[in-house]
């Protein structure tokens, strides 16, 4: 769950997360020559400058006027999510690159990336070729959800060990399977993210809460282990926690996803390192950041490798840099093993922490560029 707070280590990524926050300068045109569709947004407004659209590939530039942190998302019918940008920094622009068949649809702005967003409705009318009529791209998603299915079987097998020490009082043990369940789940997160209130429900933060909004899912069993130290009354959580993973993995499993969806969530991973992760908000009380660094890095890299035979064909040159970024992002990750393994958050220094901000940063400007690439 990404959200992004003031924390004493805001200045250091700020200072580089301009290479995952700008616009790229290769995204294609959307289908039918509607050209890039611009989001005017503040913290109390929303404008969208074209609501009715021909199916195809969309290309929306949604600019930051406001004084907030925002994020710009797109929904189907549901609160299905069908493409998202977050952490739009004040003063920045950020494409979101999407497919739309023909439907209805809302668009949202969210202004300080909570609640349920300035919303808008969109009409999508007319026919177009998916995507997946390319062999290449239908392959690559297959690949990809392949590779979904995989990790979320472990997901379920991994909580259930996580819930079953929760509720029997084992907290040591308990403590020592947190990091390793959330793994897979950070690893697929954009495609968790999709459904509606599931996400917040496993993985919501407190200070992310809506009002009248419950504390739940790991988040909340993390700080009954290390904060309150008693997970006598945890059962409950521990409970609805497994049963929200379950659904999850359900819809997951099932979902048919287009290529940008690949493409946009490896950049999702990365943003969500780069302003969350790094600087310790996310796990805040065990202080196992480093974990949900290494899965979120893991799980970017598999979605442009699912993409590569795409890349190997249409660009080259940016498959290369992509694989020279992420090996340099993952040698700096490396530095910090500890056993099986990882290092502390608190155990870092700000320098490790500048030294992996920038790392990320120089992987996420090409793995912004893959969307554009993907529908060239």
């Amino acid at each position: 769950m990404k959200r992004l707070t003031v924390l004493g280590l805001a200045a250091l990524v700020a200072a580089g997360t301009g290479a995952l926050a700008g616009c790229t300068s290769e995204d294609k045109p959307a289908a039918k020559g509607d050209g890039k569709i611009a989001i005017a947004a503040t913290d109390t407004e929303c404008k969208v400058a074209k609501l009715d659209l021909a199916a195809g590939t969309h290309t929306f530039a949604v600019k930051n006027a406001g004084k907030k942190v925002t994020e710009f998302y797109v929904f189907a019918t549901g609160d299905r999510v069908v493409g998202e940008v977050e952490n739009i920094a004040p003063g920045l622009t950020r494409d979101l690159i999407v497919e739309l068949p023909a439907g209805t649809y809302e668009t949202a702005c969210k202004p300080g990336m909570i609640g349920k967003g300035i919303r808008s409705s969109l009409k999508v009318s007319g026919e177009s070729k998916p995507l997946t009529n390319d062999a290449k791209l239908a392959a690559a998603t297959e690949s990809y959800q392949r590779y979904v299915k995989s990790q979320t079987a472990a997901l379920i097998d991994k909580t259930t060990e996580f819930v079953t020490a929760v509720k029997a009082g084992d907290a040591e043990k308990a403590k020592a399977l947190f990091p390793v369940a959330r793994t897979y789940w950070e690893r697929i997160e954009p495609v968790a993210e999709i459904f509606g209130d599931l996400d917040p429900a496993i993985d919501g933060r407190e200070d992310s809460l809506e009002p009248g909004q419950e504390f739940t899912g790991f988040h909340k069993l993390e700080k009954d282990l290390w904060e309150t130290k008693d997970i006598s009354k945890s059962g409950p959580t521990a409970d609805k926690l497994l049963a929200d993973v379950k659904l999850i993995v359900e819809k997951a499993n099932s979902e048919k996803l287009s290529p940008l969806q690949l493409a946009n969530g490896a950049k999702e991973l990365l943003d969500e390192v780069a302003t969350g992760k790094i600087t310790g908000e996310e796990d805040r009380y065990s202080h196992t950041d480093l974990w949900d660094f290494a899965a979120n890095l893991e799980g970017s890299k598999a979605a442009i490798a699912a993409l590569r035979p795409v890349l190997d064909e249409k660009d080259p040159v940016l498959a290369k840099t992509l694989d020279e970024q992420f090996a340099a992002a993952q040698a700096e990750l490396d530095k910090h093993r500890k056993g099986d393994g990882w290092k502390f958050h608190n155990e870092l220094s700000q320098a490790d922490l500048k030294a992996l901000s920038d790392a990320i940063n120089a992987l996420g400007e090409p793995v912004s560029k893959v969307a554009g690439v993907v529908v060239k």
